[in-house]
């Protein structure tokens, strides 16, 4: 049984006739006629009483009838559903992304990304970057956003930028007034990090164990926004990628140039080298990377 036979049985029985079914499936009598009784072959019995005047159904057929009619409405939906998700009339995906890239670059893709395909939905996770690679790696997202990972990891890596650390400070501190501050300088303050395990705190641990040793914290947080809050009030400094530049300015805090040594590091789209994104997580891919591309983030120089 295949929805060919299907649509032809529920066309004959709405009819009532098969010259008349034939004309409206395009389709000859002699080719409808065989297609029925391929049907009724399939199935073991007559589900038609043909005579010379008149076409009915038999009790056979009259069960078929109603299941028919919702299996080719089944069918029908299914196809119209596929085609709206692969022309992105219809979809939805997930994806995950470090905060620092999720409050602050994210928003304004994701954007232009409604504005082009308005019904597609899209959910996104707000996670430190351990926990993107996490949640790409188990399929319950289809795109992480973070810093590159180790070469080992089995999945690919699309690079958006090279994004650099920049110094975070009170706007009434002497070091606010500088073109540039050095790491010496920066650690000579009461620092504010970001709580392990995020990325952000264990990269600029590796980066400066060599030179400066054990980093020294007065005050640890979760959220970014938290340690911008912090800094403006004058608790201390901290360093922060520069896609977060606007987010600290907006909390109240200043942001200048971190040198000795410049740590920077590139920030990219991860997913699965085995996994075919679906056709909403791949226009979604190509959003990221064009507007990447167009919104600017400044290091301050």
């Amino acid at each position: 049984m295949n929805v060919k036979q299907l649509r032809a049985f529920v066309t004959v029985a709405k009819f009532q006739s098969f010259a008349q079914a034939g004309e409206h499936l395009h389709v000859s009598q002699p080719a409808l006629s065989l297609t029925i009784k391929a049907l009724e072959d399939n199935l073991g019995g007559a589900l038609l009483s043909r005579t010379t005047r008149s076409v009915s159904l038999t009790p056979e057929g009259e069960v078929l009838l109603p299941l028919a009619r919702q299996l080719l409405a089944d069918w029908d939906n299914t196809e119209e559903l596929l085609r709206q998700r692969f022309t992105l009339q219809l979809g939805r995906v997930s994806i995950a992304a470090m905060p620092a890239f999720a409050g602050n670059l994210l928003p304004a893709t994701l954007k232009e990304f409604r504005q082009r395909y308005p019904r597609v939905n899209v959910t996104v996770h707000d996670v430190i970057n351990e926990q993107v690679l996490e949640l790409v790696r188990h399929r319950r997202v289809e795109l992480g956003i973070g810093f590159e990972p180790e070469a080992s990891e089995p999945m690919l890596f699309k690079p958006l930028y090279l994004d650099r650390f920049v110094a975070v400070v009170p706007t009434d501190s002497p070091l606010a007034r500088q073109q540039q501050v050095t790491w010496r300088e920066l650690l000579a303050e009461d620092f504010i990090a970001l709580q392990r395990p995020s990325a952000v705190r264990l990269l600029l641990e590796q980066h400066l164990a060599a030179e400066h040793g054990k980093l020294a914290v007065a005050f640890e947080s979760h959220q970014l926004s938290t340690i911008g809050r912090m800094v403006a009030n004058g608790l201390g400094v901290s360093a922060v990628p520069a896609l977060c530049i606007r987010q600290m300015e907006e909390l109240g805090a200043h942001c200048v140039a971190l040198v000795e040594p410049v740590i920077e590091r590139r920030l990219g789209v991860f997913l699965l080298a085995d996994h075919k994104l679906s056709a909403a997580a791949q226009a979604l891919l190509d959003v990221l990377q064009q507007s990447t591309r167009s919104q600017e983030v400044k290091c301050v120089q």
